[in-house]
């Protein structure tokens, strides 16, 4: 995600490092570099320009504090630039330490729910609008899970009577949110199947199917009803008339406009003409995770003046995330967003089943079972390089790394043929009983000595870092990390440490041979 303007920022950064002073050359010299990237990136001609001349006027002439290095200078000026582009609030720079107040802070209980009012009485209405092929239908299903997980029920009414096969696309959605996701609210589906006959033929027929799902909504308490409208393949009269025809009748509390991140400069063209019909009060940017450039998420909310709501950061249907400006300005600069990783896993994770297995870690007693559930949790938080680039630093040293995802499914393979003795004591694996598990989960004897072995040495660090302080466990870590220790990021079976074996003369003779 955002690797280009990332990689590119880098270097400013490092371009910057060294001198005394921050002066005009050496800014315009490394900004000379960040404008080519931008335009790279799809960014608008318009936007990258207001950018580099704000980075250029708040930076020149700027004496280098003693406790900072041109550099990290550079990053406090340049994170609240980002902020700012991004629809934010730019935080005040200190002159001093323009670092300061870049720590990230976790939000209050519930602030990420302003992002759909709550209307009473309901429904809240929102409308979808947007090209074919950005996503929308999706959407509005990530949506509706998202709202589910708040306790909200939802309404999602098929109003695309244009695209074959739309009305049944959001009927499984519905059906599989409904049915999957957490949370005690109800996901209900609105739908009349008969009127894709009659679409095109008669004027009106969305809008009428629109109003009659809003009283189905009002009938049943619903608490936010999605009116997933007709997308085109290019922007047009007859679609802006329709959708004009939907707002003037429901009313929407809110217009939210799918936009493909990787869509680029055709992006700003379509919802500028959107935002000129309909008022968008609200942007959703989906493919995030598959937009290398980025430039799309700093070029729309320039273009329209709306704010970018969400982003789609994959396939599934709770790959869904509040947009927050501060965060991503931190992921696009390298600092990570620490802040996403807690808020993933406060999600995921019982807080009580984490506290008996810190207590069993430091017991020295975790058991492959014990394993087994945390691998679990983590696979839901999403894909593991995803979430290894929310952590500082550590996005941009794992972007050539390959990551098999597939080797999770060949660690639990393991364990399920592990017998209940085996998973609470894993010493007992001896070679018979590696080949017994070997066979039963189609992987080689070695690669069940090795999971076996790694999760004997994290058990034993695990127990280690139990009876640490938090500034002990800091130190220990950066140690381990220094010494290239947690080979498979820590997990068992996924990865191995290159072999310290060295061939005798013998061998190497034999060889030749």
């Amino acid at each position: 995600m955002l690797e280009r303007l990332s990689d590119t920022f880098s270097g400013l950064f490092r371009k910057l490092s060294g001198n005394a002073t921050i002066t005009e050359k050496n800014v315009a010299d490394a900004i000379a570099d960040v404008r080519t990237s931008l335009l790279d990136a799809d960014v608008s001609l318009e936007v990258v320009d207001a950018f580099c001349d704000g980075v250029l006027k708040d930076s020149v002439g700027r004496q280098v504090t003693k406790s900072l290095k041109p550099g990290e200078e550079m990053i406090g000026i340049v994170h609240a630039r980002l902020v700012q582009f991004l629809g934010g609030e730019a935080p005040a720079i200190n002159p001093s330490d323009p670092l300061a107040g870049l720590a990230p802070t976790l939000p209050a209980p519930g602030a990420s729910e302003n992002a759909i009012l709550r209307i009473s009485p309901g429904p809240t209405i929102v409308m979808m609008c947007g090209l074919q092929g950005s996503g929308k239908t999706t959407t509005c299903g990530k949506l509706a899970a998202y709202l589910k997980k708040r306790g909200r029920s939802v309404m999602l009414a098929a109003a695309d009577l244009q695209r074959p096969a739309a009305v049944e696309q959001l009927a499984t959605v519905a059906t599989q949110v409904d049915r999957d996701f957490p949370g005690g609210s109800q996901v209900h589906f609105y739908s009349e199947p008969d009127k894709v006959a009659e679409y095109g033929k008669a004027v009106g027929v969305a809008v009428g199917v629109c109003q009659r799902a809003l009283a189905a909504a009002r009938a049943k308490g619903v608490d936010v009803l999605i009116l997933d409208t007709a997308g085109r393949l290019h922007v047009n009269d007859e679609l802006m008339g329709e959708l004009a025809g939907v707002k003037r009748l429901l009313q929407p509390h809110h217009i939210f406009l799918v936009v493909d991140s990787m869509s680029g400069q055709d992006a700003l063209h379509s919802s500028r003409k959107f935002h000129e019909t309909l008022d968008v009060d609200g942007i959703v940017l989906t493919k995030f995770d598959s937009d290398t450039r980025g430039g799309a998420a700093l070029s729309v909310k320039h273009v329209t003046g709306a704010t970018i709501k969400f982003v789609g950061v994959g396939e599934k249907l709770d790959a869904i995330e509040d947009f927050q400006p501060t965060r991503f300005a931190g992921r696009i600069l390298g600092m990570g967003d620490v802040v996403s990783l807690v808020e993933k896993a406060q999600e995921q994770v019982n807080e009580e089943e984490a506290k008996k297995i810190e207590a069993k870690l430091a017991k020295g007693e975790m058991t492959m079972d014990d394993f087994l559930s945390q691998l679990k949790t983590l696979r839901k938080m999403g894909p593991l390089k995803q979430l290894l680039g929310l952590l500082p630093g550590v996005g941009s040293a794992m972007k050539d790394i390959p990551i098999d995802e597939k080797q999770f499914d060949r660690v639990e393979a393991m364990i399920n043929s592990m017998n209940r003795e085996e998973r609470r004591k894993p010493d007992l694996i001896d070679v018979s009983r590696r080949k017994r598990i070997a066979a039963g989960s189609g992987v080689k004897t070695d690669d069940v000595g090795q999971m076996v072995k790694q999760f004997g040495m994290m058990s034993k660090i695990g127990k280690s870092f139990a009876g640490l302080s938090g500034a002990d466990r800091s130190a220990m870590a950066g140690r381990l990390s220094g010494a290239g220790a947690g080979a498979g990021l820590g997990l068992p079976g996924l990865g191995r440490p290159k072999s310290t074996f060295m061939a005798s003369p013998k061998s190497k003779f034999k060889k030749r041979k």
